[in-house]
Parts: C-alpha cells; structure tokens; sequence
C-alpha cells in the first residue's frame, strides 16, 4: 500500500486506455494517479485499458486504480488485475459494507480500498461501508449523486447533507478524511479554488482532479493557511508545559490542542 494515499491532498484521474497521458500524470505535482478503468474509458476498450495499466504498474509504477464496479461484467478481469499490480484500488458505486469486504477477500491483505460514495444508498450507509476492512479514506462522487437525485452537482447547498454526512462516517469509523469529488470546470481555477475551499471547510482533505491544470489549485488550497498555522504554532508553544493557557481569548484544552497538532501537520 502506498502510505502517501491516506495523506493525499490530490488524487488525478488519467483514462486508462491512453498510455501516453501516465508518465505526465506522473510528473503533474499530484499527490496520487488514479488509472481510470470505468468513467472514462468507452464499453470496447475496457480491455486493452486493463492491460496498459497492467503493464505501466509491471514497470514498478505507482498509481490507484478505478475499477468496474461490482455486477458489471468487467468486475471480475479488473478484480483479478488489481489482486496481482496494484497497492490501493478505488471502488465506484460502494453501497454497502459487502461490496467492500467482498472486493477486500480477493485482493492481498495489503491492499487499501477507496469506496466511491455516489448514490443515495452508498450515503446514507456510509458509516457501514467506511467501517468495512482495509477501507483507508471514502471519496465522494458528487456528480453521479446529483445526477440520481435530479439536481445540479454544481449546487453546493444541496449536497451540503450528503458530503457532511461523509466526512462524519470517516471520523465515526476512524479512516482518513474524505476525498471530495471533481470540479468540471477546468478552465476556471477561481471556480476550483471556492470549490475546495467549502469543502476544506467541511472536513475535506483531498479533492479528484480531472486535469493537470487543477493539482497546484487543489494542492495549495488544502495547506493550513499561514494564519492557521502561526495560530497553530502559538497554541502548541502555549500549551508546551501542559498547564492551561490561552491563546486569543480561547482556552487551550485538548480538543484545540489536537486542532492545532493536526494543523502543523499538514503543512
């Protein structure tokens, strides 16, 4: 397993049928590439793109990879790869705990799973399929959700409940924080900054990118801001000696103190 994925502030999706896109996903500054399998790879071509990711993580290549989800009839092909090349496998459509520990009985002890929550269902059993073995951080696909639900995926205020209810399962279940899913928009990188910055606010600590262009956006808008972490280090030196203390107005107790280890820590 690649220890970086539980940390990753950027994870960029390449289609797995262009080979000639994964060494310069490789070099973007993203914290993790995603090898696309199901989006973004057409019915005919689910086969020779198995194989070029077969082949890119042959050569000792880093990299999550997308599969089919389960019931699709390139599930098991894709289930049988990833067992032998891959250290973390990403799991659209997880509904349920099943569809976790299932994927999880083929594939070495070792390896980690992300769970794609995008339905109404994988919501609304989140805890139980964060909670499922090897789960390392659920992601969330914030468009094929409000496609299901029949509203904008634009709209941030409408799926304010499903992504709250994602960042909770994650902390309830004790995995990493969540990925937020993509910004369509590429072309707009005011667009992506207010997008990962709302979800920053929800408890996000990563987001999907669908171009390269999006990674710096998406992977400086994750640090502390140098205001959280000078806030961050005045607490830490406050509370150095474990008695209590107080830093603008606020007592130093341990919850803040743990807001603020964890705040030093993502810089």
């Amino acid at each position: 397993m690649n220890p970086d994925v539980r940390i990753a502030r950027s994870f960029l999706f390449v289609p797995g049928d262009r080979p000639d896109r994964f060494a310069k996903a490789a070099t973007s500054g993203a914290d993790a590439v995603v090898l696309d399998l199901e989006d973004a790879v057409g019915t005919d071509d689910k086969a020779r793109a198995r194989e070029h990711v077969r082949h890119w993580l042959e050569q000792g290549n880093q990299a999550v990879v997308r599969i089919n989800g389960s019931g699709t009839p390139h599930y098991d092909a894709d289930v049988d790869m990833v067992a032998e090349h891959a250290d973390t496998v990403m799991l659209p459509k997880a509904e349920h705990a099943g569809h976790v520990t299932t994927l999880a009985a083929a594939l070495p002890a070792t390896t980690g799973i992300i769970p794609l929550l995008e339905t109404a269902t994988g919501i609304v059993q989140a805890v139980d399929v964060c909670r499922a073995s090897t789960v390392l951080r659920p992601a969330f696909g914030s468009v094929d959700l409000a496609t299901q639900l029949g509203i904008d995926h634009r709209c941030s205020d409408a799926l304010y409940q499903a992504r709250s209810s994602i960042v909770l399962a994650a902390a309830s279940a004790e995995r990493g924080a969540p990925i937020e899913g993509v910004t369509t928009t590429i072309d707009d990188p005011a667009a992506l900054r207010a997008d990962t910055e709302r979800v920053k606010s929800l408890g996000f600590t990563a987001k999907l990118c669908i171009h390269p262009r999006q990674v710096a956006t998406v992977n400086e808008t994750f640090l502390p801001s140098a205001t959280e972490t000078e806030w961050a280090r005045r607490v830490l030196d406050a509370a150095h000696d474990g008695a209590a203390a107080a830093v603008d107005g606020q007592m130093v107790d341990r919850p803040v103190l743990l807001r603020a280890e964890a705040i030093i820590a993502r810089t």
